[in-house]
């Protein structure tokens, strides 16, 4: 685990115990720090008993602390611990925030932040994919991969790619990020910022940290119509994704195809021409790159129909670039599943490209809403369940066609998180299409 010996003879609370915040409590106690841990659940609390003190920061006397450590999950706008700490005079964190006062203390190393609203797990992953196909020592963290705090401190020459939401960057004051990337704004989590331009000025604090000597990779359209390099170092470079040439032709990179993909591939790569990668270096890693699970993967393609799992665009902006990516040949050829637990009205970006919808199946508890927006300009079926949406579309693709999960809306209403609802989509193609395309067994 990563440790710091400045924490030694610290106090620190560390509120909620769940990986991240495990990996947390465990790097401030190996580095010699006094640890005050709650949770809610008893088995957490009970893997620290006897090396940290068991207790609710929201009723202990928090005077002499150096920092509240809680989850991003946890929603500062509403949450008491926020007024509670400050009374104290104690500044809230979180472990990214305890990993750049860490820095000074590891090997030498570089860090790339990647926020964006979308695309931010793909661009993560894919740069950590370039660099490792390239010999240079990686971990991707933040959002995604280990907590930060919970590998190894990398050999001198690392560099540790970090996924950050705005929640991250909400409890971090003083990473530098060698690189860092805002790939894009647009409405999201609006229940925990008072306004979109607070919800953008939030990610945009990633610049506000960076030093000179650092890199911004922005797009665009984000800078121009929400000036988020407001407040970043005036000699800071800066390269505008869209302005990307990119070393080799996106239809060479079977799994990063779509407008979307493009722009994801085009911040990789001026990440990693930042950092000194070669372009033949870059290329190899773009060919080889496999994507994620439930960002527009491939489940199977049977009978010339491709099935595609795209669980996790969760909102429109995320559902819209997949649509795009499969436009008619000649005719409309997605079957689009849709709907969920919506957070917003409306088809947002999804409603220019519904050219190239064959037909839609709508599911969940927006499933109503959608067929509302959506019949008499596309084919409409009703489904409420995704057995029956796929069941459907099984019987109604023909060869060229696309059967595409990109629900545009949240899990929540049926499943546990938008994972869930991927590997059970995974679950219902294997499961109907082993079954002969019948799916009597799923209805």
């Amino acid at each position: 685990m990563i440790t710091n010996p400045t924490w030694s003879g610290k106090r620190f609370a560390v509120l909620g115990l769940a990986r991240s915040g495990m990996a947390t409590a465990e790097a401030l106690l190996a580095s010699g720090a006094e640890v005050l841990a709650w949770d809610r659940q008893d088995e957490p609390r009970e893997k620290l008993a006897g090396r940290a003190r068991i207790g609710d920061p929201l009723a202990e006397d928090l005077t002499g602390f150096d920092g509240v450590v809680v989850s991003p999950g946890v929603p500062l706008n509403t949450h008491p611990i926020g007024p509670r700490a400050h009374s104290f005079g104690v500044p809230v964190i979180g472990d990214i925030e305890l990993f750049a006062q860490a820095r000074p203390t590891l090997p030498p190393h570089k860090v790339v932040g990647i926020t964006g609203t979308n695309g931010k797990s793909t661009t993560t992953a894919l740069v950590h994919h370039i660099l490792q196909t390239a010999g240079v020592p990686t971990r991707m963290g933040g959002n995604i991969g280990i907590p930060v705090l919970e590998g190894d401190p990398l050999p001198e020459g690392g560099v540790y790619v970090l996924e950050l939401s705005s929640y991250q960057i909400d409890l971090t004051h003083t990473l530098d990020c060698d690189v860092a990337v805002l790939l894009n704004v647009t409405p999201d989590h609006l229940d925990r910022y008072e306004s979109f331009e607070a919800y953008a000025a939030s990610k945009a604090r990633l610049f506000k940290m960076q030093t000179p000597t650092g890199l911004a990779v922005v797009e665009q359209a984000a800078e121009s119509d929400l000036d988020v390099l407001d407040g970043a170092p005036d000699n800071l470079p800066i390269q505008f994704i869209d302005m990307v040439g990119l070393p080799a032709n996106q239809s060479q990179w079977p799994s990063l195809q779509g407008p979307h993909n493009l722009q994801n591939a085009q911040a990789a790569v001026a990440v990693c021409r930042g950092l000194g990668i070669r372009d033949d270096q870059i290329v190899h890693g773009l060919r080889t790159f496999r994507g994620l699970p439930h960002r527009m993967e491939v489940v199977r393609e049977h009978a010339g129909v491709i099935y595609l799992n795209d669980s996790k665009a969760t909102n429109t902006a995320s559902a819209a670039p997949a649509l795009a990516a499969w436009p008619p040949d000649p005719d409309p050829r997605v079957h689009w599943i849709v709907g969920g637990l919506a957070k917003e009205d409306g088809l947002g970006e999804c409603e220019q490209h519904l050219g190239n919808i064959a037909a839609a199946y709508t599911i969940g508890d927006s499933g109503p809403r959608f067929a509302e927006l959506l019949e008499g300009r596309v084919p409409v079926n009703r489904c409420e369940l995704l057995c029956e949406a796929v069941r459907r579309a099984v019987l109604n693709a023909k060869r060229g066609d696309v059967v595409l999960l990109s629900p545009a809306c949240a899990s929540f209403d049926q499943f546990r998180d938008y994972e869930q609802r991927g590997d059970h989509f995974r679950q219902l193609v294997d499961a109907i299409l082993n079954d002969g395309g019948s799916g009597d067994h799923a209805a």
